[in-house]
């Protein structure tokens, strides 16, 4: 990754980095060895999560609680990040170990959300809330305004902790069975203890998110045949 390739990806982002050193880090998967980018990409997901909210509670003033949740959810989940991703062609000066290179990588979905999140931690710690507010609502400026209050699908983890409220139940509970492969490949299985089912299911996923997505839509599928 050459000094033109960083310039290149600061201009798509739209914002220039003081202390370059945070993009290289955002920038650095995990198999590339221990100084990688799962920190900056913990604090960069509650960053988009809190900034997203904001930006949505102040467009939609009419919007209940639980719409402004599946609308924020719908604009900051993997897939929407990942898209994201390679609209800045993120894709392109992420670090990767040999291993994860050759097997396609910086084309994964799980990879390029990470990373997405990651740089956004990374532009927090180098110019502050604001300076990620700025680029969060450019990036995401025509998503925000076309998001439908009244058409956005519920993705399994939040409609199966709907269901449970409804019926007065103990909420899940997503407990991580084990992780297999290697670190640049790995695959997670989540059971998900849910109040009603004697058979708790288990997700399968690239990441822990996928893997309990997954583990909820199982639940939701045994709870609509009881």
């Amino acid at each position: 990754m050459s000094s033109s390739d960083l310039d290149d990806l600061q201009s798509r982002l739209a914002y220039r980095f003081k202390d370059i050193g945070f993009l290289e880090s955002a920038l650095t998967h995990r198999s590339m060895g221990p100084a990688h980018n799962e920190r900056l990409e913990f604090l960069g997901d509650s960053i988009v999560n809190f900034v997203v909210a904001e930006a949505l509670f102040r467009r939609y003033p009419e919007a209940r609680e639980g719409k402004l949740t599946r609308m924020r959810a719908s604009l900051v989940r993997g897939q929407s990040l990942s898209q994201l991703a390679r609209r800045l062609q993120l894709g392109e000066t992420i670090r990767l170990g040999s291993g994860e290179r050759k097997s396609g990588g910086r084309r994964r979905d799980s990879i390029l959300a990470d990373a997405m999140e990651a740089v956004i931690g990374a532009i927090f710690l180098d110019g502050g809330m604001s300076a990620c507010q700025e680029c969060i609502n450019k990036w995401l400026e025509s998503e925000l305004a076309s998001v439908n209050p009244n058409q956005v699908d519920k993705d399994p983890k939040t409609a199966l902790q709907e269901w449970l409220q409804r019926d007065r139940k103990e909420l899940p509970v997503y407990r991580v069975l084990e992780v297999l492969g290697p670190a640049h490949q790995q695959t997670f299985r989540v059971q998900v203890q849910v109040d009603g089912l004697t058979e708790y299911p288990i997700g399968t996923g690239a990441s822990r998110r996928e893997a309990e997505q997954a583990a909820a839509a199982d639940a939701l599928d045994q709870l609509s045949t009881l």
